[in-house]
């Protein structure tokens, strides 16, 4: 198949563009730089130069493939709600232009906030609906093409897809516990993150491709929830550093914008996943990767 896939440079993207290509696929990804093309063609992809603001650019490698893979996001957090208009209009063009074709769509989604006081599952559905919801309430957006003939397929992707490398929210973590001189949590730390090895999240996206059907809902979760304060004590033991609580109405200020996620009491289920598609994680947990110097700096 011809892929088209954006954020193929990126920490999910490489992993994933590194799956397709090994089951014979052909890739195009959206490169924004010369850096980023030059890494897709040494890697045997194809670039295309342009950014998730260059809809014609998308809209005409979305009409020349056989499937599309969005891993795409503007990670401003300053201005989460324009990241959100800008996938909202990535997702309304691709789906568009896969309208009637029963090509697939493969985007990507998270589990944060679908549920509160229990275990998210599969079967939960995002409660982000409206161009002014978070992502631009785009997992709903392009759900309602499975029924136009579009293939398309939720990939809900646990807070932290970790490994050495990693440079998301447990990386922001490190970077903090350095800056304050400690590693922290906010309150008493109980409350949870789902984790999943990079190396698992993209070999659920192939299975995906191949298996989901229209209207799927996959949910790449290797673990159902990590305990902040224990993201934290790993933290502080791998950069030799003490681990303390910070105060709820101190978080903003010591954490910055990673304060608003770290508070989440997200535990995730994949066990439908699991049963569904035969996935089975086998790589690190994410104390694992942090125990191993994956945050240590330059890791």
């Amino acid at each position: 198949m011809r892929i088209f896939v954006t954020g193929a440079t990126g920490w999910i993207g490489t992993a994933v563009t590194g799956e397709l290509l090994a089951a014979g696929h052909d890739v195009v990804g959206l490169a924004r730089s010369d850096a980023s093309a030059e890494k897709l063609a040494a890697r045997g992809a194809t670039p295309v130069r342009g950014t998730l603001d260059d809809l014609g650019t998308i809209k005409d490698a979305a009409a020349d493939s056989d499937a599309v893979i969005h891993l795409g996001f503007v990670h401003d957090f300053d201005r989460f709600a324009d990241s959100g208009l800008v996938e909202r209009s990535v997702v309304q063009t691709v789906a568009d232009t896969l309208a009637g074709s029963d090509r697939p769509f493969l985007f990507a989604s998270g589990v944060a906030g679908l549920t509160t006081g229990r275990v998210a599952t599969e079967e939960d559905p995002s409660p982000a609906v409206g161009p002014d919801s978070p992502r631009g309430g785009s997992e709903n957006l392009a759900l309602s093409y499975a029924d136009q003939g579009v293939r398309s397929v939720a990939l809900r992707f646990a807070a932290s897809v970790h490994g050495i490398g990693d440079h998301g929210f447990v990386a922001e973590l490190a970077r903090v516990a350095r800056e304050r001189g400690f590693a922290g949590y906010i309150g008493d730390g109980a409350n949870r993150w789902p984790a999943v090895h990079r190396s698992d999240a993209a070999r659920l996206v192939a299975i995906a491709l191949d298996r989901a059907p229209a209207g799927g809902v996959v949910h790449a979760v290797g673990e159902e929830g990590v305990a902040i304060r224990d993201v934290a004590e790993a933290l502080g033991q791998s950069l030799e550093l003490p681990t303390r609580a910070v105060a709820p109405e101190d978080a903003a200020a010591h954490f910055g914008w990673i304060a608003r996620f770290l508070a989440l009491d997200a535990p995730t289920s994949s066990a439908l996943t699991r049963e569904r598609y035969g996935w089975a994680p086998t790589g690190p947990t994410l104390v694992e990767d942090i125990a191993a110097g994956g945050y240590l700096p330059g890791a």
